[in-house]
């Protein structure tokens, strides 16, 4: 079994300086060596990001780079191990789950609240369960953190700084896209805007992401309810002039959207703004990058934004 680690940064592999927690070359691929002796695996590779990510600012652009890495190295290895900052890891893992489809192997996405090098940290088991998680998980992106095996198109930052501070709702789909073969979905940066549903909220906010933007993520209350004012009407509506996709999903992190509980959330669908069901908001921002990068038209945009493509939704 050949498994390749991909260093991308993040807290793991840190270092206490002075000014606080730093990046240093070294860390996680000298503790690789260590607990690779402890694992079954025949070879362990170590690679690293030039220059490593600080994940706080990560983009679009690093999501490519990272799924780049492993679809390069695909053939020569039968998993990959991801290390990364937890405070974009969900978005990455999201990312990974839609940029690889026709996955047929592991690919396990790590990170840890305090780095290696801390006495009483987290990263060594998180990295160590990684490293055994890789034998025998299942193809998919998967994240292993605290102990849980989670779902990588359907994860979430539960907690600022506790160690257990991911969660996953569970679903039955596999967190991969089926093909026949290998590929690479390209993405790219775009102008997203992400407005959260609140009493009294500025309509022109959402009038100007109405046109400015390319995609607009909209976080309702409860089951997928906003307040109806004429303001708020003519600003989707320029939206739907414009052909820019708009999504919504629940402020709530469990339950998702209902929509067409309520009378109140009638003329968002009047609108065309998609049900996003239950997807996280960070499931949500990622696929609609994916969908602007790879669709030119409005109606093909809606299409993979509402299709389940890899158990992002566990909905009906």
């Amino acid at each position: 079994m050949a498994l390749l680690v991909i260093h991308t940064g993040g807290t793991i592999g840190m270092i206490e300086t002075a000014e606080g927690y730093a990046t240093q070359q070294g860390v996680v691929e000298n503790a690789v060596k260590r607990m690779g002796a402890r694992t079954l695996h025949d070879r362990i590779d170590v690679v690293c990001l030039s220059p490593l990510i600080d994940s706080a600012q990560a983009t679009p652009e690093d999501w490519d780079k990272i799924a780049q890495a492993i679809s390069a190295a695909y053939d020569l290895y039968d998993s990959f191990v991801v290390t990364h900052g937890t405070d974009t890891l969900a978005y990455t893992a999201a990312a990974l789950c839609l940029a690889l489809p026709g996955l047929t192997k592991p690919v396990i996405v790590t990170g840890a609240m305090l780095p290696l090098t801390v006495e009483g940290n987290d990263g060594a088991r998180n990295l160590q369960e990684a490293l055994t998680t890789a034998l025998d998980a299942p193809a998919g992106v998967w994240v292993q953190f605290a102990g849980k095996q989670m779902h990588g198109g359907r994860i979430r930052k539960a907690h600022s700084h506790a160690f257990d501070a991911f969660t996953a709702e569970a679903t039955k789909v596999p967190p991969t896209i089926k093909a026949d073969t290998i590929g690479h979905v390209p993405v790219s940066a775009h102008d997203v805007a992400v407005i959260s549903i609140t009493p009294g909220l500025s309509t022109k906010l959402v009038d100007y992401a109405a046109n400015n933007s390319k995609g607009i993520i909209l976080r309702c209350y409860g089951s997928g309810t906003a307040p109806d004012s004429p303001e708020f009407r003519a600003a989707l509506e320029a939206a739907a002039a414009r052909q820019i996709p708009v999504i919504a999903i629940s402020q709530c992190p469990e339950g998702g959207m209902h929509m067409g509980t309520y009378a109140t959330d009638s003329f968002l669908r009047a609108r065309g703004v998609l049900d996003g069901r239950d997807m996280t908001l960070e499931m949500a921002y990622v696929k609609l990058h994916y969908a602007l990068s790879n669709f030119p038209t409005l109606a093909e945009q809606q299409a993979y934004l509402t299709t389940d493509q890899c158990g992002e939704y566990s909905l009906s």
